[in-house]
C-alpha cells in the first residue's frame, strides 16, 4: 500500500448513530486520488470496508461541503469525486453512509487540503465594467440563480462523462482559476475559471460529453454554453461570438459547441471556462488532470 496514496488507512472512524441503528460503525479505509486534494480542486474519494464481511456493505452514501456525492462500486470499494470549494478551510468535512442489510452506519471524517498558490491580475477597465446599477445588479443576481439551478439539478442527472476531461481549447492559457481579480486598483473578485486565448470565431469544443442544459446571452458571461455532464458535474463556455447547438442536444467529447467571441463583460476575445461540482466553482483544469480511476492501493 503507497504511503503518499493513502489518507486514512483502516482507521476505526468514530460512528454517529443513524434513525436506522445504534450500531457502531465498522472500520473503513479512506483515501483520496490525488492524495492530498486541493481547495478549489477535485479528487477521488475511495471507501473500502476492511473488516470481515466488508462485502456485506451494499452501497455507500454521503455529502461533503453540502454536496451529495454519487458512489460507484470499483472492485472491492466504492468510488465517488469529491469537490473542496476555494474558499473553505483546511480542512473538508466528509459525511458516509454505510449500507447494510438491516441498517446504516454514518460516520465523518475530514479530507486534509492542499492550498493553491493563487497569483493576481491588475486590469484598468472603464466603471460601468465595475459599477452597476440596480437593474443591472438585479438581472446580475437572476443569471446567477439561473446558472445555480442548472448545476445544482445535474446531481439528478445520471454520469454521462469519462475522466480526464479533454480542454476546450488547445491554445494557450491567459488567466487561471483563483487568481485576485484587481478592477482600477481594487481587488473585487476572483478569477472562478480558465481563460484560453483565441481569435473571435476559433471554435470551442465540449470537454467531455453531456446534456446542453442551458443556452443563453448573459450580462456577464455574454453568449454561454452550460453543459450538464451528470453525476453533479456542469462546464460551461462564456463569451462566445456563434453557438453551434441548442439546449437539450447531447453532444460528445471534443464536439465544436460555438466559438470564441468578446460578447459580455470582457477586455477582449477570450473563452473563459468553468466547471461546477454541483453549486462548487472548482478549477476546470483539475477535471483535465483528473486520472480516468483512481490509482489502486497497495
Amino acid at each position: 500500500m503507497r504511503r503518499e496514496a493513502l489518507l486514512v488507512a483502516a482507521v476505526a472512524l468514530a460512528a454517529v448513530p443513524s434513525a436506522a441503528s445504534q450500531i457502531a460503525g465498522p472500520s473503513v479505509a479512506v483515501r483520496t486520488d490525488p492524495a492530498v486534494p486541493m481547495q478549489g480542486g477535485v479528487a477521488w474519494l475511495v471507501v473500502r470496508p476492511t473488516e470481515q464481511g466488508g462485502d456485506s456493505v451494499t452501497a455507500v452514501e454521503g455529502a461533503a461541503a453540502g454536496e451529495p456525492l454519487h458512489f460507484l462500486r470499483r472492485g472491492e470499494g466504492l468510488v465517488a469525486l469529491v469537490a473542496a470549494p476555494l474558499e473553505g478551510g483546511d480542512s473538508l468535512e466528509v459525511v458516509l453512509r454505510l449500507i447494510r442489510a438491516g441498517r446504516t452506519d454514518t460516520t465523518r471524517l475530514a479530507l486534509a487540503l492542499g492550498r493553491p498558490e493563487l497569483g493576481s491580475e491588475q486590469l484598468r477597465v472603464p466603471p460601468r465594467m465595475t459599477v452597476f446599477d440596480s437593474a443591472t445588479e438585479a438581472r446580475i443576481q437572476g443569471e446567477l440563480a439561473r446558472s445555480r439551478a442548472i448545476s445544482a439539478a445535474s446531481h439528478a442527472t445520471p454520469r454521462l462523462w469519462r475522466a480526464p476531461f479533454r480542454r476546450p481549447r488547445a491554445s494557450r492559457i491567459t488567466s487561471r482559476y483563483g487568481t485576485a481579480r484587481e478592477y482600477n486598483g481594487q481587488v473585487t473578485s476572483r478569477h472562478l475559471g480558465t481563460d484560453f486565448a483565441g481569435a473571435v470565431g476559433a471554435p470551442v469544443a465540449a470537454a467531455a460529453r453531456g446534456v446542453v442544459a442551458l443556452v443563453a446571452d448573459f450580462y456577464l458571461a455574454g453568449h454561454a454554453v452550460y453543459l450538464d455532464h451528470g453525476g453533479g458535474l456542469v462546464t460551461g463556455y462564456f463569451h462566445l461570438s456563434g453557438i453551434d447547438v441548442a439546449q437539450g442536444d447531447t453532444v460528445t467529447a471534443g464536439q465544436p459547441i460555438g466559438r470564441v467571441g468578446r460578447s459580455g463583460r470582457v477586455t477582449g476575445p477570450h473563452l473563459h471556462w468553468i466547471a461546477r461540482y454541483g453549486t462548487i466553482t472548482v478549477d476546470p483544469m483539475g477535471l483535465v488532470a483528473l486520472p480516468a480511476e483512481p490509482a489502486e492501493g497497495r
